[in-house]
């Protein structure tokens, strides 16, 4: 089975930066690799997706032009790169791996990790 495992979440004041990390325990042979939010009292949400190809990539329009996504197919990992965080961006990010076409949509979504929280202060 494959495991999921996000680091590199913390606490930054708003206009900062945070890269998280998601490493995969093997090749998952998966089509996207994507990230994902859920903030308290709120319905998990699309951040961002990479195929393992590298020709394509998926951001939420409210992460475009902010965050970027990026992958390391050799070790298995991918990473998101945030910056001009802003309070609205403090979540529980999450990684997943599909193999479905859509990038996009949680529920086609296989393998989750656990997890890692970011917090951005006002």
């Amino acid at each position: 089975q494959v495991q999921l495992a996000e680091s590199g979440g913390g606490l930054v004041q708003a206009g900062g930066s945070l890269r998280l990390s998601c490493a995969a325990s093997r090749r998952t042979f998966s089509r996207y690799v994507g990230w994902f939010r859920q903030a308290p009292g709120k319905e998990r949400e699309f951040v961002a997706a990479i195929s393992w190809s590298g020709e394509s990539t998926f951001y939420a329009n409210s992460v475009k032009g902010r965050f970027t996504i990026s992958r390391d197919n050799a070790e298995n990992t991918v990473y998101l790169q945030m910056n001009s965080l802003k309070p609205e961006d403090t979540a529980v990010y999450y990684c997943a791996v599909t193999r479905d076409y859509t990038a996009t949509s949680p529920a086609r979504y296989d393998y989750w990790g656990q997890g890692t929280q970011v917090t951005v202060s006002s």
